[in-house]
């Protein structure tokens, strides 16, 4: 074949033009109006507390970068302990993982700086007409998914070509992690405790609408949808992106250094192939983004088929783009059928979280007539609901990884990821696209729009919630995916070749593994309620003191709502965060790499499972709760619909924090244990 270099550089052009894509769709999204000066005023006061609340989150991040990077300067690449054998001249890995950080950071900020700004727009668009606002909700999804392929394919491409050394631009999505942990807890714990605030008192107790301007929690509310669904995701499907690569172009060549001696110890082919589907990807996603378009008055199904359509055509793109690829390059057939596997275990994790999710389809409508009966059946209904939604995701798994693995072993694994994640640039748009779209419904609501304007808003935003579930059901899909090839790439940099769970410190590892998403859950969870009793206490406060709120004559305090989300975030994300990397850590150090890796298998196994329940009760819970106001079961204000409002709170932690951030979870100690287990054979 031909040189593999020039397959390299050829992705980090693929990268710089999916960026230069991304400025074309700013330059469109911001040509658009941005509404009357009520409208902009609203989407400013958004835009400042989406920007305070990112800056203070990156300045304490910042900190703990800085801190893991010279643990990895001074063990991996210096190897002070001498546990490595080998100490480079630079403080190659920490650099690496100093890029990924940068990187994962500086899509979180393009991405939400664009959401801000459009939701303002997409409301005016939407003034026009449905398909307009759809346009520009979508654009600025796309900008967000556009930039994290460019920015990972182009990191990626470039470290390697300077760099040379595979277990060095492991760093890169270490650092990746590092940032989207801390993003998607962040902004998630920020999101759930201005929403629990806003629906308990506002809702429940006072009886106002959703996005009611007199809720003093309802700017907090609009920020914590771009803070938590549009940095925290594009975050965390960064570090899948990047993590899925890496671990196949480790996989892809039994040697890690691009030199290597012996043509038997490197399979060029192999090596590139997955930045070659990563690169079709690209180029599919950016045409796929020209073929979302809807009719007026479309109905939630043809707005769903809009933006279905993109994907699938980005989809079969890749998959021809592969064929090409595989027969122009006289590699093994097999290889394109692995790549299909992954699509299509993705599309079908999708579709089912859709089925369990969307209040379309039968399990979401049975749900909501356990509202009937009160909180405590919902809620039953919603839990059960949750765990049996876990059956269909897994059987996708297991099929997907034994297939794969048939048709190309471990390497097939690690590419079937690749090929999961290949079409992200416009799977993350439509997923990035809903916080957008349910901005501008606040938005339309807090400045008295007609309500033609709040209709068309309301199903945009409808259509968002439908797919930002689906998204977080490929996430989660995604992260098991790249979970497992990573492992696979830790077992050959620690050359353990099989782990025997009769060895006690295997099981040890196992069990430690298996415990650790349920308190990382817990410890999520219980954030969020602590920083949601804060809020609730200051719009209870509001409501009491400043007089003429719930009349419309006094104004609420909503930077004071905004500050109390932020800093319950920030204070509450640190002890999460930090068990994802001394977990793995301390295991490893103290009981040695097999337990490490026992470790691992267990992380896995249970966070997909809890990652799956939490995401689809959750969703399940917010469209019984949306199938009510439509007016069934008697509607809004109805006994019924106080009831399921009482299952979309409690369903909100686990849909938008715990839930989404253990994909994070298991996929960071992963890389962690990629990163750091030379220093524990």
């Amino acid at each position: 074949m031909a040189n593999y270099s020039e397959f390299i550089l050829g992705s980090a052009l693929v990268g710089l033009i999916a960026l230069l894509f991304a400025g074309y769709l700013i330059r469109k999204v911001m040509q658009q109006g941005a509404g009357n000066e009520v409208v902009a005023g609203i989407g400013l006061a958004i835009q400042e507390g989406a920007m305070a609340f990112l800056k203070r989150e990156y300045r304490v991040i910042a900190i703990f970068v800085v801190i893991i990077s010279l643990i990895i300067t001074f063990f991996i690449d210096y190897d002070v302990l001498g546990k490595i054998g080998s100490s480079r001249s630079i403080p190659s890995t920490a650099i690496s993982y100093l890029i990924g950080a940068f990187g994962s950071g500086l899509c979180g900020f393009i991405g939400m700086n664009i959401a801000v700004r459009a939701n303002t727009r997409t409301t005016a668009a939407a003034a026009l007409g449905l398909n307009q606002g759809l346009r520009v909700a979508f654009n600025s999804g796309s900008v967000m998914g556009i930039t994290v392929v460019g920015i990972g394919i182009l990191g990626i491409a470039l470290l390697y070509w300077v760099f040379r050394d595979a277990s060095i631009v492991a760093g890169f999505g270490f650092g990746a992690s590092s940032i989207a942990l801390f993003a998607r807890v962040g902004g998630g714990i920020y999101t759930k405790a201005a929403d629990v605030g806003a629906d308990l008192v506002g809702k429940v107790e006072q009886n106002i609408p959703e996005d009611d301007p007199r809720n003093p929690a309802t700017i907090a509310d609009n920020v914590g949808d771009n803070v938590g669904d549009v940095a925290g995701m594009g975050a965390d499907l960064f570090e899948s992106y990047v993590g899925s690569i890496i671990a196949a172009i480790a996989l892809g060549a039994t040697a890690t250094v691009f030199g290597a001696a012996s043509n038997d110890s490197f399979d060029s082919a192999r090596f590139v192939l997955p930045l070659i589907v990563a690169s079709l990807g690209i180029i599919a996603a950016i045409l796929g983004t020209f073929v979302v378009r809807t009719s007026e008055n479309a109905s939630m199904g043809k707005l769903l088929w809009a933006l279905r359509t993109g994907i699938y055509f980005a989809g079969a793109l890749v998959l021809l783009g592969t064929l090409a690829t595989v027969v122009l390059l006289e590699l093994d057939i097999r290889l394109f059928w692995v790549v299909l596997v992954g699509l299509v275990v993705g599309q079908i994790i999708g579709s089912a979280t859709e089925y369990y999710t969307a209040y379309e389809y039968g399990p979401t409508k049975k749900l909501s007539e356990q509202a009937l009966t009160g909180p405590a059946t919902i809620i039953m209904g919603g839990i059960g609901l949750g765990m049996f939604s876990t059956l269909i995701p897994l059987l996708a798994v297991v099929v997907g990884i034994w297939i794969a693995d048939s048709l190309a072993g471990v390497y097939g694994i690690s590419l079937a990821a690749v090929g999961m994640l290949s079409t992200l640039g416009i799977t993350l748009a439509t997923d990035a696209y809903g916080p957008v779209a349910d901005n501008a419904g606040g938005i339309a609501e807090q400045a008295g729009l007609s309500p033609e304007v709040r209709e068309r808003t309301d199903a945009l935003d409808a259509l968002g919630n439908t797919t930002a579930a689906t998204g977080k059901g490929f996430a989660i899909g995604s992260a098991v995916l790249t979970s497992l090839a990573l492992m696979v790439a830790y077992s050959q940099v620690t050359n353990i070749t099989a782990l025997d769970l009769i060895q006690p410190k295997v099981l040890i590892g196992l069990l430690i593994g298996s415990l650790l998403p349920f308190v990382f859950s817990s410890l999520t969870m219980q954030a969020v309620g602590r920083a949601a009793n804060e809020m609730i206490e200051e719009v209870r406060r509001q409501f009491r003191e400043i007089p003429g709120i719930l009349k419309g004559t006094g104004r609420p305090d909503y930077a004071r709502a905004v500050d109390i989300s932020t800093q319950g975030a920030i204070k509450e994300m640190i002890v999460p965060g930090l068990i994802a990397i001394i977990a793995p850590v301390a295991v490893g150090a103290i009981m040695g790499a097999e337990a490490l890796g026992g470790l691992l298998i267990g992380s896995i196994a249970t966070g997909f499972l809890l990652a799956v329940t939490m995401a689809n009760a959750g969703g399940a819970w917010d469209n019984a709760k949306k199938y009510i106001e439509l007016g069934n079961h008697g509607g809004k204000g109805s006994d019924p619909h106080h009831a399921a409002v009482v299952g979309d709170t409690v369903g909100d932690p686990f849909k938008d924090t715990s839930g989404p951030a253990l994909n994070i979870l298991i996929k960071l100690m992963a890389i962690v244990s990629l990163v750091f287990g030379p220093l524990f054979v």
